[in-house]
């Protein structure tokens, strides 16, 4: 497993543990998000689990103009950095432009980079410059060994702190397939690799406009991926995702996690 640069102020980081990246979707409003990284936090802090809270602080690569994309750039930013300092764990926004990167960098811990923009240069480089840790989502389109060009694009910006992300291969036109062969493969590009658990469950472009998914399916993918060797786990999580106002479809009920979270403990020790 690839040695972790995991931010400063992560907790239980010498448990041996798998580390979870987990939260909703995005930010919905003022209140939603406070208490469920603090249920996550309570979770983890009892399994000794390495948390990292994720949430976007804005969506722009939604299927129709009339979908939620967030409220407010400024807003959503300032409710992760109040997650990050009132409960002393790290956060980890997506960014989708270059112009964004600095700015949500004063933020978070570490910046994400969406699938379909894991080949833009530019976005790749401002991102490395921040100095943050750079999650980058690996394509649906790409194989896992493609990845080694992002990941010296990072590099070769003079930032060695690269995470890649499995979330799925492109299956025909609306279904993602895990190939996990893939959690190996990039991690001897000398990377931590995370399993995106939820986005891989995606049954995106759906004639209605909305995404799918298949949620029944989050715990066996989950289970497979650590048995793999996955370092992290990358789930979304809600209270109550069929009213979630983005990928409700594949979101894990918040309080279903912790039960998941139990047996990937264990399956973790049994491979160690």
């Amino acid at each position: 497993m690839a040695k972790f640069i995991l931010p400063e102020n992560i907790q239980h980081g010498n448990s041996g543990n798998f580390v979870l990246i987990a939260g909703p979707c995005v930010i919905e409003n003022e209140k939603m998000a406070e208490p469920i990284a603090r249920q996550l936090q309570f979770i983890c802090n009892r399994h000794q689990i390495p948390l990292i809270f994720k949430a976007s602080y804005k969506k722009a690569n939604r299927s129709r103009l009339d979908s939620f994309t967030g409220i407010g750039d400024i807003e959503g930013l300032e409710i992760l950095r109040h997650i990050k300092h009132s409960l002393k764990i790290p956060v980890i926004t997506d960014i989708h432009q270059a112009s964004e990167a600095e700015l949500a960098a004063e933020y978070v811990d570490m910046l994400q980079i969406p699938a379909f923009l894991c080949r833009q240069t530019d976005l790749l480089v401002a991102a490395a410059k921040t100095g943050k840790i750079i999650n980058i989502k690996k394509g649906q389109f790409l194989s896992p060994e493609a990845m080694i060009h992002a990941v010296n694009k990072v590099r070769e910006s003079g930032n060695q702190k690269i995470w890649l992300t499995e979330r799925g291969v492109s299956y025909g036109y609306q279904d993602l397939l895990v190939d996990f062969r893939g959690i190996p493969k990039m991690q001897a590009m000398g990377v931590p690799v995370v399993l995106d658990v939820t986005h891989s469950l995606q049954e995106p472009n759906q004639s209605s406009g909305l995404t799918g998914g298949q949620p029944q399916m989050i715990e066996t993918i989950a289970k497979a991926g650590i048995a793999a060797g996955a370092d992290a786990i990358f789930l979304e999580t809600h209270p109550d995702p069929a009213n979630a106002k983005s990928d409700g479809a594949n979101m894990l009920p918040l309080d279903e996690l912790e039960g998941l979270l139990e047996k990937l403990v264990r399956i973790r020790k049994a491979i160690l």
